[in-house]
């Protein structure tokens, strides 16, 4: 699996994943120089672990013959 990430400028990144072409954006938050426009890098850290805590739960639940289907999770950083 390789992402390629490119540094755009003020405070922008530009985040492909190879093997889909899936993109993910940047932006730092107005309250570290940024703009707020997307996610920043530590709000993506917050929603990895979220989706990797969700998916681990489904992985285990499949198993069991459980539906996580709608199941949420709210990160506050």
């Amino acid at each position: 699996m390789t992402i390629q990430v490119t540094y755009e400028g003020d405070l922008h990144t530009d985040s492909v994943h190879i093997q889909s072409g899936a993109k993910i954006l940047t932006d730092a938050p107005v309250d570290n120089h940024g703009k707020g426009e997307n996610f920043s890098p530590t709000d993506m850290v917050a929603s990895a672990l979220a989706s990797c805590i969700l998916t681990i739960m489904d992985i285990k639940a499949r198993d069991m013959n459980i539906d996580l289907k709608g199941t949420k999770a709210e990160v506050t950083k």
